[in-house]
């Protein structure tokens, strides 16, 4: 008995001391590389998860050509993101354009250990009525159907993060960073391809609860402020989750900062989770998920075993 207690607490040193040699050796390793060498690497371990990281400012974006892209959008998947540790203010806009009912939707809050907002715009292949609004699934806007973007991201603490892109799918996300949906405000922009798409998008921000007094609209351009949500009706499994979650999110957070003490800049951070903790920065990469819904699209039965559906990694303006 005593001899296992004795090979037990050795091993654990040896661990321990395995540790911290090994958490050294990476710490004089990423202190080594210059600010170029560091972000080149970032970009190339965001890119198979279908995003971009912006080195100048410390916040990751989804990229024109991300592979989520083929999940298109459902409603489904805002209703199971509490689920996944993504708890975030939701604003859709339907309106029916040119013989297809759009949808163009606005998100900020926090998906796991990031704070984010997302701007998404999608279609249908028809007009639909408003009981199919939560059954359809949305395919993402084409190549010559995307719009040019912008959204400013303000957090409680009065810092900001600003991007601009004529996308399908515009995103920032601030690692490290915890907020409540409730205390971040978007300010968003959208240039319309005519005067017809921009006023069938009007009409349909204010049927979402949209002030009119809010919006501005300027030559095909229209911007308003996203702060306050319109009374959500969760049920309480998903109060639940959302409440869960956060705490989760909360304590993830902490957790990413003391682990990575050493550091200060989000690169350094983050590369220092990439070599310390593999898993858990793969974690940190998976800001949106693709719902079975996308693994039956793509024909795929093993989803976790199809590149895919699950990309694996290798290695503010």
């Amino acid at each position: 008995m005593y001899i296992a207690l004795i090979i037990l607490l050795m091993l654990a040193l040896i661990g321990m001391l395995f540790g911290h040699f090994r958490r050294k050796k990476i710490i004089r390793k990423i202190a080594c590389m210059d600010k170029r060498e560091k972000c080149s690497l970032l970009e190339e371990l965001a890119e198979p998860f279908g995003y971009l990281y912006h080195c100048c400012c410390g916040y990751f974006s989804s990229a024109v050509d991300a592979w989520q892209k083929a999940a298109g959008y459902t409603w489904l998947y805002d209703y199971m993101a509490p689920r996944f540790q993504m708890v975030f203010d939701a604003l859709p806009v339907y309106f029916n354009y040119r013989g297809k009912t759009w949808l163009i939707e606005f998100w900020k809050g926090q998906y796991g250990i990031n704070t984010g907002a997302e701007i998404g715009i999608y279609h249908a292949d028809r007009l639909l009525t408003e009981a199919e609004y939560h059954t359809a699934l949305f395919e993402a806007a084409g190549e010559e159907e995307m719009l040019p973007c912008s959204m400013e991201l303000y957090e409680a603490n009065g810092d900001f993060v600003k991007i601009s892109d004529r996308h399908w799918w515009l995103t920032a996300f601030i690692p490290g960073v915890f907020s409540r949906p409730s205390e971040l405000c978007m300010e968003a922009s959208i240039c319309f391809h005519d005067g017809e798409m921009l006023e069938a998008f009007r009409r349909g921000l204010c049927r979402a609860g949209c002030l009119e007094e809010t919006i501005s609209v300027r030559n095909l351009c229209l911007s308003f402020t996203f702060h306050k949500p319109m009374p959500g009706h969760y049920g309480l499994l998903t109060r639940f989750h959302r409440l869960l979650s956060q705490f989760l999110n909360r304590i993830y957070c902490r957790l990413f900062v003391w682990v990575t003490r050493p550091f200060v800049c989000t690169e350094d951070r983050i590369l220092f989770l990439y070599y310390y903790i593999p898993f858990c920065f793969r974690k940190l990469m998976r800001l949106r998920r693709c719902h079975r819904r996308c693994h039956r699209k793509n024909g795929c039965r093993r989803p976790k075993r199809c590149r895919k559906c699950r990309p694996h990694g290798r290695v503010r303006s």
